[in-house]
Protein backbone atom coordinates (compact mmCIF):
# COMPACT_ATOMS: atom_id res chain seq x y z
CA UNK A 1 0.00 0.00 0.00
CA UNK A 2 1.53 3.45 -0.96
CA UNK A 3 1.80 5.95 1.64
CA UNK A 4 0.09 9.55 0.76
CA UNK A 5 4.73 10.89 0.67
CA UNK A 6 4.60 8.05 -2.50
CA UNK A 7 1.24 9.18 -3.81
CA UNK A 8 1.97 12.91 -4.08
CA UNK A 9 5.53 12.07 -5.92
CA UNK A 10 3.47 9.83 -8.28
CA UNK A 11 1.35 12.79 -8.98
CA UNK A 12 4.04 15.19 -9.30
CA UNK A 13 5.65 12.77 -11.76
CA UNK A 14 2.48 11.94 -14.23
CA UNK A 15 1.83 15.79 -14.23
CA UNK A 16 5.97 16.18 -15.23
CA UNK A 17 5.47 13.11 -18.05
CA UNK A 18 1.83 15.32 -19.21
CA UNK A 19 3.85 18.18 -19.58
CA UNK A 20 6.51 16.23 -22.10
CA UNK A 21 4.31 14.45 -23.74
CA UNK A 22 2.61 18.30 -24.96
CA UNK A 23 6.09 19.21 -25.89
CA UNK A 24 6.46 21.21 -22.58
CA UNK A 25 9.18 19.15 -20.68
CA UNK A 26 11.92 21.42 -19.25
CA UNK A 27 10.08 24.23 -21.25
CA UNK A 28 10.42 27.75 -19.69
CA UNK A 29 6.79 27.30 -19.00
CA UNK A 30 6.72 23.83 -17.28
CA UNK A 31 7.30 25.11 -13.97
CA UNK A 32 4.18 27.13 -14.11
CA UNK A 33 1.86 24.38 -15.00
CA UNK A 34 3.38 21.93 -12.76
CA UNK A 35 2.63 24.32 -9.64
CA UNK A 36 -0.47 25.66 -10.28
CA UNK A 37 -2.11 22.82 -11.30
CA UNK A 38 -0.21 20.92 -7.99
CA UNK A 39 -1.81 23.83 -6.07
CA UNK A 40 -5.66 23.90 -7.43
CA UNK A 41 -5.85 20.51 -6.54
CA UNK A 42 -4.35 20.76 -3.37
CA UNK A 43 -7.04 23.75 -2.59
CA UNK A 44 -9.83 21.88 -3.97
CA UNK A 45 -9.66 18.49 -1.51
CA UNK A 46 -8.65 21.03 1.32
CA UNK A 47 -11.97 22.60 0.33
CA UNK A 48 -13.63 19.80 0.23
CA UNK A 49 -12.23 18.64 3.65
CA UNK A 50 -12.96 22.26 5.35
CA UNK A 51 -16.44 21.97 4.03
CA UNK A 52 -17.17 18.33 5.67
CA UNK A 53 -15.75 19.44 8.80
CA UNK A 54 -17.37 22.97 9.18
CA UNK A 55 -18.99 23.43 12.51
CA UNK A 56 -22.26 23.91 10.62
CA UNK A 57 -25.02 21.37 10.49
CA UNK A 58 -24.69 21.43 6.69
CA UNK A 59 -21.92 20.17 6.42
CA UNK A 60 -22.93 17.22 8.03
CA UNK A 61 -24.31 16.62 4.52
CA UNK A 62 -21.57 16.34 2.98
CA UNK A 63 -19.75 14.94 5.41
CA UNK A 64 -22.56 11.68 5.17
CA UNK A 65 -22.49 11.87 1.45
CA UNK A 66 -20.60 9.40 -0.49
CA UNK A 67 -19.53 12.35 -3.03
CA UNK A 68 -19.14 15.03 -0.85
CA UNK A 69 -18.89 17.61 -4.18
CA UNK A 70 -22.15 16.13 -5.28
CA UNK A 71 -23.94 16.94 -2.42
CA UNK A 72 -22.44 20.29 -2.02
CA UNK A 73 -23.76 21.08 -5.87
CA UNK A 74 -27.11 20.15 -4.34
CA UNK A 75 -26.94 22.47 -1.58
CA UNK A 76 -29.45 25.62 -2.12
CA UNK A 77 -27.63 28.81 -2.72
CA UNK A 78 -28.16 29.91 1.04
CA UNK A 79 -27.53 26.78 2.23
CA UNK A 80 -23.90 27.20 0.06
CA UNK A 81 -23.63 30.57 1.35
CA UNK A 82 -23.56 29.61 5.08
CA UNK A 83 -21.41 26.99 4.71
CA UNK A 84 -18.87 29.21 3.14
CA UNK A 85 -18.71 31.49 6.17
CA UNK A 86 -17.75 28.23 7.73
CA UNK A 87 -15.03 28.05 6.46
CA UNK A 88 -11.52 29.19 7.31
CA UNK A 89 -10.11 32.44 5.82
CA UNK A 90 -7.16 30.51 4.56
CA UNK A 91 -8.85 28.27 2.27
CA UNK A 92 -10.25 29.77 -1.21
CA UNK A 93 -14.35 29.66 -1.92
CA UNK A 94 -14.84 27.30 -4.50
CA UNK A 95 -18.27 27.25 -6.29
CA UNK A 96 -19.58 24.00 -7.99
CA UNK A 97 -18.54 24.62 -11.10
CA UNK A 98 -15.15 25.63 -9.57
CA UNK A 99 -14.51 21.78 -8.32
CA UNK A 100 -12.65 18.55 -10.63
CA UNK A 101 -15.32 16.89 -10.42
CA UNK A 102 -17.12 19.23 -12.46
CA UNK A 103 -14.48 19.93 -14.87
CA UNK A 104 -14.18 15.81 -15.36
CA UNK A 105 -17.76 15.94 -16.34
CA UNK A 106 -17.03 18.43 -19.09
CA UNK A 107 -13.98 17.13 -20.74
CA UNK A 108 -16.53 15.87 -23.86
CA UNK A 109 -16.36 19.46 -24.66
CA UNK A 110 -14.83 20.67 -27.75
CA UNK A 111 -13.37 24.20 -26.12
CA UNK A 112 -12.58 22.09 -22.99
CA UNK A 113 -9.16 23.40 -22.77
CA UNK A 114 -11.07 27.42 -22.19
CA UNK A 115 -13.45 26.32 -19.88
CA UNK A 116 -10.49 24.96 -18.08
CA UNK A 117 -8.47 28.11 -18.13
CA UNK A 118 -11.50 29.93 -17.35
CA UNK A 119 -11.76 27.97 -14.49
CA UNK A 120 -8.53 28.53 -13.13
CA UNK A 121 -8.57 32.15 -13.66
CA UNK A 122 -12.44 32.67 -12.06
CA UNK A 123 -10.96 31.22 -8.80
CA UNK A 124 -8.20 33.68 -8.95
CA UNK A 125 -10.20 36.40 -9.48
CA UNK A 126 -12.88 35.49 -6.82
CA UNK A 127 -10.25 34.76 -4.49
CA UNK A 128 -7.90 37.63 -4.87
CA UNK A 129 -8.34 39.64 -2.00
CA UNK A 130 -6.72 37.05 0.29
CA UNK A 131 -4.44 34.92 -2.18
CA UNK A 132 -2.76 37.10 -3.90
CA UNK A 133 0.96 38.67 -3.82
CA UNK A 134 1.77 42.18 -5.13
CA UNK A 135 4.63 43.65 -6.92
CA UNK A 136 6.72 46.69 -5.72
CA UNK A 137 4.32 48.74 -8.00
CA UNK A 138 1.54 47.23 -6.23
CA UNK A 139 0.08 45.00 -9.28
CA UNK A 140 -1.34 42.08 -8.05
CA UNK A 141 -0.29 38.21 -8.94
CA UNK A 142 -3.59 36.17 -9.04
CA UNK A 143 -3.39 32.86 -7.87
CA UNK A 144 -3.90 30.99 -11.03
CA UNK A 145 -3.34 32.13 -14.66
CA UNK A 146 -4.47 30.50 -18.13
CA UNK A 147 -2.15 27.48 -18.88
CA UNK A 148 -3.05 25.58 -21.73
CA UNK A 149 -2.14 28.45 -23.91
CA UNK A 150 1.37 27.61 -23.20
CA UNK A 151 1.06 24.67 -25.51
CA UNK A 152 2.20 25.97 -28.90
CA UNK A 153 0.17 23.65 -31.33
CA UNK A 154 -3.34 24.97 -30.52
CA UNK A 155 -5.47 21.60 -31.91
CA UNK A 156 -3.85 20.11 -28.94
CA UNK A 157 -4.82 22.03 -25.83
CA UNK A 158 -7.96 20.55 -25.14
CA UNK A 159 -6.58 17.51 -24.99
CA UNK A 160 -3.56 18.60 -23.07
CA UNK A 161 -6.44 19.96 -20.22
CA UNK A 162 -8.12 16.77 -20.45
CA UNK A 163 -4.77 14.70 -19.83
CA UNK A 164 -3.87 17.22 -16.73
CA UNK A 165 -7.73 16.45 -15.32
CA UNK A 166 -7.18 12.74 -15.83
CA UNK A 167 -4.21 13.03 -13.37
CA UNK A 168 -6.21 14.50 -10.71
CA UNK A 169 -9.46 12.85 -10.78
CA UNK A 170 -7.87 9.69 -8.64
CA UNK A 171 -6.18 11.43 -6.21
CA UNK A 172 -6.65 13.00 -2.87
CA UNK A 173 -4.89 15.24 -0.51
CA UNK A 174 -7.23 14.70 2.56
CA UNK A 175 -4.65 12.40 4.07
CA UNK A 176 -1.44 14.68 3.84
CA UNK A 177 -3.88 17.58 5.92
CA UNK A 178 -2.67 15.93 9.06
CA UNK A 179 0.80 15.68 7.86
CA UNK A 180 3.52 18.22 9.55
CA UNK A 181 5.53 21.04 8.19
CA UNK A 182 8.60 17.91 7.23
CA UNK A 183 6.46 16.07 5.10
CA UNK A 184 5.12 19.71 2.93
CA UNK A 185 8.50 21.00 2.58
CA UNK A 186 10.19 17.86 1.19
CA UNK A 187 7.49 17.53 -1.09
CA UNK A 188 7.98 21.01 -2.12
CA UNK A 189 11.38 20.39 -2.30
CA UNK A 190 10.21 17.50 -4.68
CA UNK A 191 8.07 19.83 -6.83
CA UNK A 192 10.50 22.12 -7.82
CA UNK A 193 13.89 20.16 -7.63
CA UNK A 194 13.81 20.62 -11.80
CA UNK A 195 13.47 24.37 -11.86
CA UNK A 196 16.01 25.08 -9.15
CA UNK A 197 18.83 24.28 -11.16
CA UNK A 198 18.45 25.86 -14.45
CA UNK A 199 20.84 29.37 -14.44
CA UNK A 200 22.85 28.26 -11.52
CA UNK A 201 23.92 31.00 -9.65
CA UNK A 202 21.85 33.82 -11.50
CA UNK A 203 20.21 36.12 -8.77
CA UNK A 204 17.33 34.09 -7.01
CA UNK A 205 17.94 31.01 -8.17
CA UNK A 206 19.81 30.01 -5.54
CA UNK A 207 17.86 26.90 -3.70
CA UNK A 208 18.95 26.44 0.38
CA UNK A 209 19.30 22.61 1.26
CA UNK A 210 16.43 21.97 3.84
CA UNK A 211 19.28 21.42 6.04
CA UNK A 212 21.15 24.55 6.07
CA UNK A 213 17.79 26.06 6.57
CA UNK A 214 16.85 24.33 9.48
CA UNK A 215 20.56 24.70 11.21
CA UNK A 216 20.03 28.85 10.83
CA UNK A 217 16.29 28.55 12.04
CA UNK A 218 17.14 26.17 15.18
CA UNK A 219 20.37 28.67 16.06
CA UNK A 220 18.08 31.99 15.51
CA UNK A 221 15.27 31.19 18.17
CA UNK A 222 17.85 28.54 19.91
CA UNK A 223 15.51 27.93 23.17
CA UNK A 224 13.33 30.81 23.00
CA UNK A 225 9.62 28.90 23.30
CA UNK A 226 8.03 32.09 24.46
CA UNK A 227 7.70 33.78 21.30
CA UNK A 228 4.31 35.63 19.69
CA UNK A 229 3.39 38.01 17.30
CA UNK A 230 7.27 37.61 15.47
CA UNK A 231 8.05 39.26 12.70
CA UNK A 232 10.18 37.13 10.39
CA UNK A 233 11.89 38.76 7.55
CA UNK A 234 13.59 37.53 3.85
CA UNK A 235 15.15 40.51 1.21
CA UNK A 236 15.85 37.86 -0.80
CA UNK A 237 13.14 34.95 -0.80
CA UNK A 238 13.31 32.47 -3.60
CA UNK A 239 11.22 29.93 -2.89
CA UNK A 240 10.74 30.22 0.43
CA UNK A 241 12.79 27.55 2.13
CA UNK A 242 14.64 29.82 5.01
CA UNK A 243 11.58 31.59 6.26
CA UNK A 244 9.57 28.12 5.76
CA UNK A 245 11.88 26.53 8.50
CA UNK A 246 12.14 29.55 10.78
CA UNK A 247 8.49 30.05 10.44
CA UNK A 248 7.78 26.33 11.65
CA UNK A 249 10.74 26.66 14.49
CA UNK A 250 8.78 29.60 15.70
CA UNK A 251 5.48 28.02 15.30
CA UNK A 252 3.99 29.25 11.94
CA UNK A 253 0.95 30.28 14.18
CA UNK A 254 2.90 32.71 16.07
CA UNK A 255 4.40 34.42 13.90
CA UNK A 256 3.96 36.56 10.52
CA UNK A 257 5.99 36.52 7.21
CA UNK A 258 7.25 39.44 5.17
CA UNK A 259 9.73 38.64 1.73
CA UNK A 260 10.83 40.69 -1.46
CA UNK A 261 12.75 38.87 -4.24
CA UNK A 262 13.10 40.25 -8.09
CA UNK A 263 12.44 36.71 -9.75
CA UNK A 264 8.58 36.52 -10.86
CA UNK A 265 9.40 32.23 -11.08
CA UNK A 266 10.71 32.29 -7.74
CA UNK A 267 7.43 34.12 -6.03
CA UNK A 268 4.91 31.78 -7.89
CA UNK A 269 6.34 29.13 -5.99
CA UNK A 270 7.15 31.31 -3.00
CA UNK A 271 3.25 31.67 -3.35
CA UNK A 272 3.11 27.43 -3.55
CA UNK A 273 5.17 26.79 -0.29
CA UNK A 274 3.16 29.41 1.98
CA UNK A 275 -0.14 28.11 1.17
CA UNK A 276 1.28 24.70 1.90
CA UNK A 277 2.61 25.60 5.00
CA UNK A 278 -0.36 27.39 6.95
CA UNK A 279 0.54 31.01 5.98
CA UNK A 280 -2.08 31.81 3.70
CA UNK A 281 -2.28 35.45 6.11
CA UNK A 282 1.48 36.31 4.84
CA UNK A 283 0.69 36.00 0.80
CA UNK A 284 -0.29 39.63 0.96
CA UNK A 285 3.64 40.51 2.70
CA UNK A 286 4.98 38.25 0.01
CA UNK A 287 5.82 40.70 -2.64
CA UNK A 288 8.11 40.67 -6.29
CA UNK A 289 10.87 43.34 -7.11
CA UNK A 290 14.36 44.68 -6.41
CA UNK A 291 14.88 44.55 -2.40
CA UNK A 292 18.00 46.79 -3.51
CA UNK A 293 16.54 49.45 -5.50
CA UNK A 294 12.90 49.72 -4.23
CA UNK A 295 12.66 47.93 -0.63
CA UNK A 296 8.91 47.10 -0.42
CA UNK A 297 8.57 46.60 3.50
CA UNK A 298 8.90 50.13 5.09
CA UNK A 299 7.86 51.81 8.74
CA UNK A 300 4.87 53.24 9.58
CA UNK A 301 5.46 56.40 8.26
CA UNK A 302 7.32 55.59 4.79
CA UNK A 303 10.62 56.79 5.42
CA UNK A 304 12.38 54.18 6.92
CA UNK A 305 12.69 50.04 6.46
CA UNK A 306 10.36 48.00 8.07
CA UNK A 307 12.66 46.38 10.81
CA UNK A 308 12.19 42.61 11.67
CA UNK A 309 12.16 40.68 15.07
CA UNK A 310 14.42 37.61 12.44
CA UNK A 311 15.92 38.29 9.20
CA UNK A 312 17.66 35.40 6.78
CA UNK A 313 18.86 35.57 3.52
CA UNK A 314 20.88 33.48 1.26
CA UNK A 315 21.53 36.20 -1.84
CA UNK A 316 23.08 35.77 -5.10
CA UNK A 317 26.96 36.00 -4.29
CA UNK A 318 27.81 37.48 -7.71
CA UNK A 319 25.22 38.92 -10.48
CA UNK A 320 25.26 41.55 -13.07
CA UNK A 321 23.55 44.73 -11.61
CA UNK A 322 25.14 47.06 -13.82
CA UNK A 323 21.59 48.53 -14.64
CA UNK A 324 21.11 49.28 -10.93
CA UNK A 325 24.45 49.89 -9.41
CA UNK A 326 24.74 53.86 -9.53
CA UNK A 327 20.74 54.13 -7.78
CA UNK A 328 21.92 51.67 -5.00
CA UNK A 329 24.63 53.68 -4.78
CA UNK A 330 23.28 56.68 -4.20
CA UNK A 331 21.88 55.03 -0.60
CA UNK A 332 24.87 55.36 0.97
CA UNK A 333 22.51 55.61 4.68
CA UNK A 334 21.68 52.53 3.73
CA UNK A 335 24.82 50.94 2.10
CA UNK A 336 27.30 52.42 4.77
CA UNK A 337 30.02 50.25 4.09
CA UNK A 338 29.84 50.69 0.05
CA UNK A 339 28.75 49.28 -3.18
CA UNK A 340 31.19 47.04 -5.25
CA UNK A 341 31.85 48.54 -8.40
CA UNK A 342 30.98 46.74 -11.88
CA UNK A 343 33.93 44.88 -13.14
CA UNK A 344 35.42 45.94 -16.99
CA UNK A 345 35.44 42.88 -17.80
CA UNK A 346 33.08 40.20 -15.73
CA UNK A 347 29.99 42.59 -15.21
CA UNK A 348 28.54 39.17 -13.41
CA UNK A 349 31.07 38.55 -11.18
CA UNK A 350 30.15 41.77 -9.10
CA UNK A 351 30.45 41.08 -5.30
CA UNK A 352 25.74 42.11 -4.78
CA UNK A 353 25.99 40.00 -1.79
CA UNK A 354 27.87 42.69 0.33
CA UNK A 355 24.92 45.20 -0.23
CA UNK A 356 22.40 42.59 1.06
CA UNK A 357 24.53 42.07 4.55
CA UNK A 358 23.93 45.45 4.75
CA UNK A 359 20.55 45.13 4.18
CA UNK A 360 20.25 42.35 6.63
CA UNK A 361 21.87 44.44 9.52
CA UNK A 362 19.64 47.71 8.96
CA UNK A 363 16.55 45.26 8.40
CA UNK A 364 17.14 44.31 12.30
CA UNK A 365 15.14 45.57 15.72
CA UNK A 366 17.25 46.40 18.06
CA UNK A 367 16.89 43.08 19.53
CA UNK A 368 16.64 41.26 16.28
CA UNK A 369 18.30 38.67 15.17
CA UNK A 370 19.69 37.77 11.55
CA UNK A 371 21.46 35.14 9.54
CA UNK A 372 23.11 35.99 5.73
CA UNK A 373 24.63 33.02 3.72
CA UNK A 374 28.11 34.41 2.62
CA UNK A 375 31.15 33.20 0.31
CA UNK A 376 33.47 31.92 3.10
CA UNK A 377 35.87 34.27 1.51
CA UNK A 378 34.45 37.27 2.89
CA UNK A 379 35.24 36.67 6.32
CA UNK A 380 38.96 36.71 5.86
CA UNK A 381 38.57 39.79 3.61
CA UNK A 382 41.62 42.27 4.62
CA UNK A 383 39.99 44.98 2.72
CA UNK A 384 37.35 46.95 0.75
CA UNK A 385 33.91 46.84 1.03
CA UNK A 386 33.80 43.47 2.87
CA UNK A 387 36.56 44.57 5.44
CA UNK A 388 34.48 47.07 6.20
CA UNK A 389 31.48 45.44 6.22
CA UNK A 390 33.72 42.40 9.20
CA UNK A 391 35.02 45.67 10.98
CA UNK A 392 31.86 47.25 11.60
CA UNK A 393 29.77 44.01 12.72
CA UNK A 394 32.73 43.28 15.11
CA UNK A 395 33.52 46.53 16.40
CA UNK A 396 29.87 47.31 17.40
CA UNK A 397 29.14 43.30 18.33
CA UNK A 398 26.50 42.24 16.34
CA UNK A 399 28.34 39.62 14.83
CA UNK A 400 27.74 36.29 17.10
CA UNK A 401 28.69 33.17 15.50
CA UNK A 402 29.98 32.10 11.84
CA UNK A 403 29.77 28.67 10.53
CA UNK A 404 31.70 27.53 7.42
CA UNK A 405 29.79 24.45 5.74
CA UNK A 406 31.47 22.04 3.57
CA UNK A 407 32.33 22.48 0.21
CA UNK A 408 29.47 21.78 -2.54
CA UNK A 409 26.63 21.60 0.31
CA UNK A 410 24.79 23.94 -1.93
CA UNK A 411 23.45 22.49 -5.14
CA UNK A 412 23.60 25.16 -7.48
CA UNK A 413 26.93 26.36 -6.65
CA UNK A 414 30.33 25.65 -5.89
CA UNK A 415 31.34 28.65 -3.95
CA UNK A 416 32.63 27.63 -0.48
CA UNK A 417 30.03 29.09 1.65
CA UNK A 418 29.70 29.98 5.72
CA UNK A 419 26.63 31.50 7.26
CA UNK A 420 26.69 34.81 9.14
CA UNK A 421 24.63 35.35 12.92
CA UNK A 422 23.98 38.21 13.90
CA UNK A 423 22.07 39.75 17.45
CA UNK A 424 21.65 43.51 16.95
CA UNK A 425 21.13 43.30 21.06
CA UNK A 426 24.83 42.81 20.65
CA UNK A 427 24.60 40.99 24.21
CA UNK A 428 26.81 38.28 23.46
CA UNK A 429 30.28 38.17 25.00
CA UNK A 430 31.76 35.95 22.96
CA UNK A 431 31.82 34.88 19.20
CA UNK A 432 31.15 30.93 18.57
CA UNK A 433 32.89 30.19 15.14
CA UNK A 434 32.79 26.66 13.88
CA UNK A 435 34.18 24.78 11.00
CA UNK A 436 31.89 22.11 10.04
CA UNK A 437 33.85 21.93 6.45
CA UNK A 438 35.47 18.70 7.10
CA UNK A 439 31.56 17.05 7.52
CA UNK A 440 28.89 15.59 5.06
CA UNK A 441 28.82 12.23 2.99
CA UNK A 442 29.37 12.81 -0.50
CA UNK A 443 26.11 11.72 -2.95
CA UNK A 444 25.00 12.19 -7.15
CA UNK A 445 22.86 14.60 -7.82
CA UNK A 446 20.56 14.02 -10.73
CA UNK A 447 22.69 15.11 -13.18
CA UNK A 448 25.51 12.97 -11.88
CA UNK A 449 27.17 15.90 -9.91
CA UNK A 450 29.01 15.25 -6.50
CA UNK A 451 27.35 17.00 -3.86
CA UNK A 452 27.96 16.89 0.36
CA UNK A 453 24.97 16.43 2.71
CA UNK A 454 24.96 16.46 6.17
CA UNK A 455 24.51 14.08 8.09
CA UNK A 456 21.68 14.36 11.46
CA UNK A 457 24.09 13.52 13.89
CA UNK A 458 26.39 16.27 12.07
CA UNK A 459 23.45 18.65 12.15
CA UNK A 460 23.27 18.00 15.61
CA UNK A 461 26.80 18.45 16.62
CA UNK A 462 27.00 22.11 15.01
CA UNK A 463 23.68 23.22 16.45
CA UNK A 464 24.70 21.73 20.22
CA UNK A 465 27.95 23.24 20.21
CA UNK A 466 26.75 27.25 18.68
CA UNK A 467 23.96 27.36 21.30
CA UNK A 468 26.50 25.74 24.22
CA UNK A 469 29.12 27.89 22.54
CA UNK A 470 31.34 25.06 23.07
CA UNK A 471 35.14 25.02 22.14
CA UNK A 472 35.93 21.53 20.11
CA UNK A 473 39.54 20.95 19.27
CA UNK A 474 39.75 21.78 15.25
CA UNK A 475 35.93 22.09 15.11
CA UNK A 476 35.11 25.69 17.13
CA UNK A 477 36.39 28.29 19.43
CA UNK A 478 34.62 30.82 21.44
CA UNK A 479 36.48 33.89 21.27
CA UNK A 480 36.36 37.65 22.45
CA UNK A 481 35.41 40.57 19.89
CA UNK A 482 38.96 41.63 21.59
CA UNK A 483 40.58 38.24 19.98
CA UNK A 484 39.07 38.81 16.54
CA UNK A 485 40.12 42.28 16.59
CA UNK A 486 43.60 41.22 17.48
CA UNK A 487 43.45 38.27 14.29
CA UNK A 488 42.62 41.24 11.53
CA UNK A 489 38.89 40.92 12.38
CA UNK A 490 39.28 37.14 10.80
CA UNK A 491 36.05 35.00 11.56
CA UNK A 492 37.61 31.87 10.20
CA UNK A 493 37.74 29.36 13.19
CA UNK A 494 40.43 27.72 11.55
CA UNK A 495 42.64 31.07 12.32
CA UNK A 496 42.14 30.55 16.46
CA UNK A 497 42.90 26.51 16.56
CA UNK A 498 45.74 26.16 18.37
CA UNK A 499 48.64 24.85 16.34
CA UNK A 500 50.06 21.47 17.16
CA UNK A 501 53.51 20.32 16.86
CA UNK A 502 54.76 17.04 17.53
CA UNK A 503 57.96 16.25 19.26
CA UNK A 504 59.09 12.58 18.61
CA UNK A 505 62.85 11.79 20.96
CA UNK A 506 64.87 9.76 18.76
CA UNK A 507 68.41 8.67 19.43
CA UNK A 508 71.64 10.37 17.66
CA UNK A 509 72.11 7.26 15.72
CA UNK A 510 68.51 7.19 14.79
CA UNK A 511 68.77 10.71 13.30
CA UNK A 512 72.09 10.11 11.51
CA UNK A 513 70.12 6.86 10.08
CA UNK A 514 67.36 9.59 8.59
CA UNK A 515 69.49 12.47 7.50
CA UNK A 516 71.56 10.01 5.39
CA UNK A 517 68.44 8.22 4.00
CA UNK A 518 67.29 11.26 2.84
CA UNK A 519 70.10 12.62 0.89
CA UNK A 520 70.29 8.73 -0.68
CA UNK A 521 66.79 10.13 -2.28
CA UNK A 522 67.90 13.00 -3.22
CA UNK A 523 70.69 11.80 -4.89
CA UNK A 524 68.57 9.41 -6.43
CA UNK A 525 66.56 11.63 -8.20
CA UNK A 526 68.92 14.13 -8.61
CA UNK A 527 70.83 11.44 -11.09
CA UNK A 528 67.12 10.27 -12.52
CA UNK A 529 66.50 13.90 -13.90
CA UNK A 530 70.01 14.31 -15.27
CA UNK A 531 69.56 11.03 -17.17
CA UNK A 532 66.46 12.31 -18.74
CA UNK A 533 67.55 15.39 -19.97
CA UNK A 534 70.41 13.69 -21.60
CA UNK A 535 68.41 11.15 -23.21
CA UNK A 536 66.22 14.05 -24.20
CA UNK A 537 68.72 16.18 -25.47
CA UNK A 538 70.61 12.74 -27.63
CA UNK A 539 66.79 12.56 -29.42
CA UNK A 540 66.65 16.63 -30.01
CA UNK A 541 70.19 15.65 -31.96
CA UNK A 542 68.66 12.80 -33.90
CA UNK A 543 66.26 14.81 -34.91
CA UNK A 544 68.54 17.49 -36.41
CA UNK A 545 68.02 19.95 -33.55
CA UNK A 546 71.85 20.81 -33.40
CA UNK A 547 71.53 24.00 -32.07
CA UNK A 548 69.32 23.83 -29.12
CA UNK A 549 71.36 25.49 -25.98
CA UNK A 550 71.98 22.61 -23.94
Amino acid sequence: MSTIKEKTIQLIDALKATCQAYGMGNDGNEYKIITQVFLYKFLNDKFGYEAKNAKSDIAQKLHNAEKWETAYTELSDNERMLLQCAIPPDVPILEPYHLISYLWNQQSKGDFDSIFDNTMTDIADKNAEIFSTKTTGNTSIKLFESLTNNVTDSSMRADFARALIDKLVNFSFEEAFAQSYDFFSNIFEYLIKDYNTAGGGKYAEYYTPHAIASIMARLLVGNNSNLHNVECYDPSAGTGTLLMALAHQISEDKCTIFSQDISQKSNKMLKLNLILNSLVSSLDNAIQGDTLTTPYHKSDDGQQLRQFDFVVSNPPFKMDFSDTREKIAAMPARFWAGVPKVPAKKKESMAIYTCFIQHVINSLKKTGKGAIVIPTGFITAKSGIEHKILKNIVDKKIVCGCISMPSNVFANTGTNVSVLFFDKSASAEKVILIDASKLGEEYKDANGLKKVRLRDDEIERIVATFLNKDAVEDFSVAVTYDDIKEKGYSLSAGQYFDIKIEYVDITEEEFNQRMTEYKNTLTQQFEESHRLETEIMKQLDSLGFNNVTR
